[in-house]
């Protein structure tokens, strides 16, 4: 697990301040909606915490799609005779 987190640490760092943000404003637009705040930290846990979890995947994805893209790029360029 220590080598997993090693090697996903900026991915993860963006994950958590991808999900502090989402929890701000979700909270905000809550409170705005039902006007409690124990309403509004409620629902603003459950969604952004469901969403930071399918986010990091999400980025997981578009790493691997960058890296095959590069990977394809370098590998279709013309080879010297």
């Amino acid at each position: 697990m220590t080598k997993f987190i090693r090697t996903n640490a900026f991915t993860f760092k963006k994950t958590g301040s991808y999900y502090v943000t989402h929890m701000t404003v979700a909270a905000a637009v809550a409170y705005g909606v039902t006007g409690n705040w124990v309403a509004a930290l409620t629902l603003s846990l459950l969604e952004p915490t469901v969403q930071t979890f399918v986010y990091f995947f999400h980025e997981k994805l578009w790493l691997r799609h960058e890296k095959n893209r590069r990977l394809k790029t370098n590998n279709e360029s013309p080879q010297p005779v």
